[in-house]
């Protein structure tokens, strides 16, 4: 064939291609992500260009002032009609903008903000060779127990890089509930898993029990990732797209325009079961609701505590958040057949976390029961299909997020010679010896068991009131009976605490840094604020609970 005829070929078949256009991006609707981001780029180059004596302080100013920066973008989306009246899709389709993902997305930074200063404790551990020291390894490279790890802590390394993780983690999870197609959905679980893979492999104490967790974290982490991307492909070959509002047309049948090509399998309802189920799966994992949960006590109890208070916290937030989404927006015309799946995992989830919590002799393995029976009261509220089952669970998810970051923090406070004191008989007694940590330790088991005054008791009357009015009544005795499962095991942490002598050789309760007391009374203030008057709270909640389609 000769040279001219296949220029020919070539520019005939290339002629009707118009030009390429442009994405078009909201920048401002977008910016809260985008500053976390930003600044998770800017502490990696603080890691590799600021001098190590300086990096801690540098990256601790850098986390906060992002996260505060960040905070303040949402509010202003919110003060100007973004959660309400303007709320639309933004970047190509690729991100809602509206009131459940500003609200989620506050949360998350408020979290954030705490989990900082958490991460940023340096006063707990007695000093080594005339350094400070935090949670985290000196050196994550080194081999724990080796000559290169205590050449590590003689030098006073530390890993400052928790820090860019802990952002790149955040803006991960901002994106997660604010996904509107399945591709950004994937690649938000992705950009804020892996950061925390890492996160839980870095204890300073206890280096193998870590890294034992974070091996196990990711390998089932991997496992749930791969179910939710075969879904995603299962959806795609059903609906002909990624996007949320094409998906939910072709299963409300209104979808107009078919593409030949996909004619065969479009609307093939097997793909879309299959498919729902297996992305639901993915989500579900994240949340650890039973029988997806085996990875919850042991990763809870291996991680450095400041990043358990963390990841308990905000992923259950971002997660909760992407269900909501997917349920609400992309499958409300399959309620029918997703809801009597949903009813068992939750009868499950909250009988599963609170009769297994009563064997814990670990008090973080016990709060990751603790936390999987949570999951099964949300779940309530995700059920109940109705525009108060969404707001019940955001006010949840808001309330409980201050309760665990600062139950873990008191956690860290409770010490030994081998550092955290977390076996249970290590608390007797801790009310005579230190009064006011175990006060205010109670008060947030008082709130994880929902007794009137707390913001557990305003959170759970919501979402059981919201699932009973759904129809959901039978759920609601389920849960009912679980609370009351769960307020023993968590009295009996409280007896323990002001009924038994301390014993003599028993745990110290290191002084803070005014990190981790503002932590702790953020969590303690928030408790009671929302416990006491919820009611400016729920409205937020109620006005920020509707879905863009």
């Amino acid at each position: 064939m000769s040279a001219s005829a296949v220029h020919s070929l070539w520019t005939t078949a290339a002629e009707p291609i118009s030009k390429i256009d442009a994405p078009k991006i909201e920048y401002a609707q977008l910016s809260p992500t985008l500053i976390v981001i930003g600044a998770a780029v800017v502490g990696v180059l603080i890691e590799a260009f600021v001098p190590r004596k300086s990096r801690y302080y540098a990256q601790v100013f850098v986390a906060v002032v992002a996260l505060a920066a960040a905070f303040s973008a949402v509010v202003a989306l919110a003060a100007s009609g973004y959660g309400t009246t303007k709320a639309h899709i933004a970047a190509m389709g690729a991100i809602a903008v509206d009131g459940p993902a500003l609200f989620l997305q506050g949360t998350i930074l408020l979290a954030g903000i705490l989990g900082v200063f958490t991460f940023a404790e340096r006063r707990l551990d007695p000093q080594a060779h005339g350094n400070r020291v935090d949670a985290f390894a000196a050196q994550a490279s080194a081999v724990p127990g080796s000559d290169t790890e205590k050449a590590a802590v003689k030098a006073g390394f530390t890993t400052t890089e928790v820090f860019p993780l802990l952002l790149f983690a955040i803006s991960g999870m901002l994106v997660f509930p604010s996904a509107n197609d399945l591709l950004t959905l994937f690649v938000a679980l992705e950009v804020f898993s892996l950061p925390l893979y890492l996160l839980c492999a870095v204890a300073r104490r206890k280096r193998l029990m870590s890294q034992e967790a974070a091996v196990k974290y990711f390998l089932l982490g991997a496992f749930a990732s791969a179910f939710t991307l075969f879904g995603i492909a299962l959806l795609y070959g059903y609906a002909g797209s990624v996007s949320y509002a094409t998906i939910a047309h072709v299963v409300d049948g209104t979808v107009t325009n078919v593409d030949p090509a996909l004619a065969g399998t479009m609307g093939n309802d097997v793909l879309l079961l299959i498919g729902t189920a297996l992305v639901v799966m993915g989500l579900l994992f994240k949340v650890g609701a039973v029988p997806f949960h085996m990875w919850t006590p042991d990763v809870y109890q291996g991680a450095p505590t400041p990043v358990t208070g963390f990841m308990a916290a905000a992923t259950k937030v971002a997660a909760f958040g992407a269900l909501l989404r997917l349920l609400y927006v992309v499958l409300p015309g399959l309620r029918w057949d997703w809801r009597p799946v949903m009813w068992a995992v939750a009868v499950v989830t909250m009988l599963g976390g609170a009769i297994v919590a009563i064997t814990q002799t670990d008090i973080k393995r016990l709060l990751a029961y603790s936390s999987i029976a949570h999951a099964g009261f949300i779940l309530a509220g995700v059920i109940a299909t109705s525009p108060d089952g969404v707001s019940s669970v955001l006010f949840y998810l808001g309330a409980y997020s201050f309760v665990t970051i600062g139950a873990f923090a008191v956690v860290t406070l409770v010490r030994d010679a081998g550092g955290e004191a977390t076996h249970l008989s290590k608390w007797a007694g801790l009310g005579r010896r230190s009064p006011l940590v175990a006060a205010v330790f109670a008060v947030f088991l008082l709130a994880f068991a929902g007794i009137p005054l707390t913001s557990g008791f305003a959170g759970k009357f919501a979402v059981f009131k919201a699932a009973a009015e759904g129809g959901a009544g039978a759920l609601v005795v389920v849960g009912v009976i679980s609370s009351a499962i769960a307020a023993f095991f968590y009295i009996r942490v409280i007896v323990l605490m002001f009924f038994s002598e301390p014993k003599p050789e028993g745990p110290t309760v290191a002084v803070p840094s005014p990190l981790t007391m503002t932590a702790i009374a953020a969590g303690v203030a928030v408790t009671l604020v929302l416990g006491v008057a919820p009611q400016y709270f729920l409205n937020l909640a109620s006005q920020a609970g509707v879905f863009v389609r």
